[in-house]
């Protein structure tokens, strides 16, 4: 049984709450948030997502810390799923593996590509796993995708399309951007991520966007170059208007047919094949959160690394990222540096 400490009881805290009850292996014995509030589970944090930060987890047995070092301090605690806010990520991150714990980091890895590689320079020298939690690898309907393009059973990848757009999360973070990283950090890094996923490094990206008076990017859309795909492209953003929902799309065109995902659409995942009629593709039922967590408990108990969403990938995913914006600061493509 991995015993698992979770700090950070806001939207993303809970949402990991709720994803425990389902996964096996994992118990949770400590949680920690500087919000009195929040640690006595009076409060909960909407989601973008229906079905995200229900409440409910049964935390009488839990111990509760006001400080999330203590929380990594305590002996108890195997591993440490870090949902704080993205500027103290690698703070935290490097403490948890220097005590030795194995951590889950949610996205995006890190504020930055330098504390990114703090984190990673603080992995390579501890004896606990790390992973990052970019929940699309894990989605249902994604990692279809990623089959589908691995195997090549529809023949190569002749256009890809993705567009994930949403109401400006409530609280003061999301309207700060110089924490947040606006919503291309917060929210377009999914498919920054998955599309890295799906091909590997871009060498080049084209961007432009709508850039709010504090620097943040809050609206984007980027051409992603590939030299064995002709067209990539994702467009992602927050709007300020409440009633607008949540949009979660991606059309992809392979040479024999094309796949289409639309969250709102029932079924969410449809496949048009030459010659054939449009089929529905079974997936599996909730949300990539109880998947991504159960593959990293699994890992845990094996001692296995987690490759399928590392904190590789997600500094590289990070460095394609901030690629973009430099794009849209300048108005010119940009060139994507690895990390290093």
């Amino acid at each position: 049984m991995v015993k698992v400490g979770v700090v950070g009881l806001g939207m993303m805290g809970l949402t990991h709450l709720d994803a425990y009850q389902g996964v096996s292996g994992a118990r949770v014995v400590a949680v920690a948030d500087k919000d009195d509030a929040r640690l006595a589970g009076q409060v909960n944090a909407r989601g973008n997502i229906p079905g995200q930060s229900r409440g409910g987890y049964d935390l009488t047995d839990a111990a509760r810390y006001s400080d999330g070092m203590d929380l990594i301090r305590d002996s108890n605690v195997d591993m440490v799923d870090l949902c704080l806010v993205t500027p103290l990520h690698a703070r935290f991150a490097v403490a948890a593996l220097e005590a030795g714990k194995h951590i889950l980091i949610e996205k995006p890895l890190a504020r930055t590509s330098d504390q990114a590689r703090q984190i990673l320079d603080a992995q390579a020298k501890s004896s606990g796993l790390a992973m990052c939690a970019q929940c699309m690898r894990f989605w249902p309907g994604w990692p279809w995708l990623k089959q589908a393009v691995d195997s090549r059973r529809y023949g190569p990848v002749r256009s890809a399309t993705f567009l994930r757009i949403g109401e400006t999360p409530d609280g003061p973070f999301y309207h700060d951007s110089p924490s947040s990283g606006g919503a291309a950090l917060d929210l377009h890094i999914h498919d920054t991520d998955f599309i890295h996923h799906l091909f590997g490094m871009p060498t080049q990206v084209t961007s432009v966007g709508r850039t709010k008076a504090d620097g943040g990017v809050d609206h984007i859309t980027t051409l992603y170059r590939y030299d064995t795909v002709p067209h990539v492209v994702a467009e992602g953003g927050w709007v300020p208007q409440k009633g607008y929902g949540f949009k979660m799309q991606y059309t992809v065109m392979f040479e024999r047919a094309i796949a289409l995902f639309d969250l709102a659409h029932k079924p969410a995942l449809r496949l048009i094949e030459d010659g054939k009629e449009p089929v529905a593709i079974d997936l599996d039922p909730g949300m990539g959160y109880e998947y991504e967590i159960a593959y990293f408990i699994d890992c845990i108990a094996a001692g296995r690394e987690p490759e399928r969403s590392s904190i590789r990938d997600a500094a590289q995913s990070l460095c394609i990222l901030e690629a973009e914006l430099e794009s849209v600061a300048s108005g010119r493509p940009q060139f994507v540096a690895d990390i290093t």
